[in-house]
């Protein structure tokens, strides 16, 4: 407890009572002889002045350390998922990164920075390999050519139709400290440089985040060799989590499988088969009913579709909305080249510009980009984009297969594991090498304890834990009363 800068005291009691301060030259307890005071320029009697109340951005948590170890039990070696991560010494040059327009997808953003490395490999970066977080914040081993001013660099990305065209600003922000990190470990001081942890992390992260499609800290592949659909148009992936933390006197990288479900890529009109649980689509030949549009605009509503009618040209579209009208009737203002504006069907549309006649015309069209804009696109020429996962909740019979696909042993979860850091090549990462970091490919073994199974106390008498775990209650003199 802190002192108060104004204690408040009784006006009577006897010297040592307490709230009375003892009499100069005495202690407290026991009224032992204190040193006294020398004069100062308030004199020889004036009062203590108790230390300030410290802000709330002083203080700080630490944690209490571990008195000792166990030691009951019998030891057994056991296998972490956790790989033991070799660091560099020095320092990492920390960025701050600006990219306009802004809101762009992180990957997206990725592949701005990747391009802006190429482009000026020789004028600024002169053969590093920087790793960004895919928002604000890049790292590089050795300081850039830049100095502590904000630069600014033009990035153009080809697009679909027509380059883009992006603006990014990079500015100096601070040295990340590895010593730091080293003394913590050590356990020479007891502050953690979480800034250093963040820099190793975003090291490890980057190339995985550029081979794979990246959900919070894991990364997960399209099915090779496998298929665990769920229903609904959704399918299991698996992948792997990885995170950098600190552990006692090193580093760690955690490794451990992972599954999610994601949409399947396939045709529009097949995923809407699957969610409306249609066996063959040549039996519908009537429009959809309000209630089953309903349960497919909920479904499809907010995916990525790309179109299949233009060729080479896969664009892509968000949809937004699932049009009431099938294509045959479904219209929309048409503005021809003499300026005139009519109102022109979507399926008349198709036959007229891409001499395409629809196969589904009683189907209903996907409403993409902003309703405002009155984009319209039928079924057949859409497939649902790869890679998106699915957030919505799932089933219960989807929920059950998810944890029959996922349910796997320990020998096997090892084994997928080892497999997964085979597969991952840590130590042939160029990125990872230019700072200097390797990972070690075996588990780290520790030492653990088998306890004793527990004794149960009931009715005056012990009963022991059997070898199959489950506790054998032995009852002497119990009497029930049921009321």
């Amino acid at each position: 407890m802190y002192p108060q800068s104004n204690p408040v005291m009784p006006p009577c009691g006897p010297p040592g009572a307490i709230g009375q301060p003892p009499p100069i030259g005495q202690s407290p307890i026991g009224q032992q002889p204190m040193h006294p005071r020398p004069p100062g320029p308030l004199g020889p009697l004036a009062p203590m002045v108790p230390p300030p109340m410290p802000s709330d951005t002083e203080v700080k948590f630490k944690p209490p350390i571990r008195p000792n170890v166990g030691t009951q039990g019998r030891p057994i070696m056991l296998r972490a998922n956790h790989f033991q991560v070799t660091m560099p010494q020095g320092v990492i040059h920390h960025y701050d990164i600006s990219i306009l327009p802004d809101k762009c997808p992180r990957r997206v953003n990725r592949e701005i920075i990747d391009t802006m490395v190429q482009a000026y490999q020789t004028k600024i970066f002169n053969g590093q390999r920087p790793v960004f977080d895919g928002r604000k914040n890049l790292y590089s081993r050795d300081p850039l050519p830049i100095g502590r001013e904000k630069v600014e660099l033009e990035v153009t990305l080809p697009g679909e139709g027509k380059d883009r065209v992006f603006k990014v600003s990079i500015k100096w922000v601070a040295q990340v400290s590895l010593f730091a990190l080293e003394e913590a470990l050590q356990g020479r001081t007891r502050n953690i440089p979480f800034d250093a942890i963040q820099a190793l992390d975003v090291v490890m992260r980057h190339l995985p985040s550029m081979k794979y499609t990246p959900v919070g800290r894991s990364f997960f592949s399209p099915p090779e060799g496998y298929e665990h659909p769920l229903g609904g148009g959704r399918e299991v992936w698996f992948g792997f989590h990885q995170s950098v933390r600190p552990s006692h006197w090193k580093m760690m990288l955690n490794i451990d499988v992972s599954a999610t479900a994601f949409y399947k890529s396939q045709p529009v009109v097949e995923f809407m088969c699957e969610v409306l649980d249609i066996r063959d689509i040549n039996e519908q030949r009537r429009p959809l009913t309000d209630s089953q549009r309903v349960k497919f605009t909920k479904e499809i509503r907010g995916l990525k579709v790309e179109i299949t009618h233009c060729g080479s040209m896969r664009r892509k579209y968000r949809v937004c909305n699932v049009t009431r009208r099938p294509a045959q009737t479904q219209s929309f203002p048409l503005q021809l080249e003499s300026g005139q504006t009519v109102e022109c069907t979507v399926a008349k549309y198709f036959l007229d510009r891409y001499k395409m006649k629809l196969q589904y015309p009683h189907l209903p069209c996907l409403q993409v980009g902003q309703e405002q804009k009155h984009t319209y696109l039928p079924l057949e020429v859409c497939n649902i984009v790869g890679g998106q996962r699915c957030i919505k909740k799932l089933t219960d019979m989807q929920t059950s297969t998810m944890i029959k696909a996922t349910a796997r042993s320990a020998p096997d979860r090892e084994r997928e594991i080892n497999a997964l850091v085979s597969k991952a090549n840590y130590n042939d990462d160029s990125f990872l090498q230019t700072f200097g970091i390797s990972v070690q490919q075996q588990m780290t073994e520790v030492q653990g304890r088998v306890l004793s199974p527990p004794k149960i106390l009931y009715g005056g008498r012990v009963g022991i834990v059997t070898k199959k775990l489950r506790p054998t209650i032995i009852y002497v003199g119990v009497q029930w009363h049921v009321t």
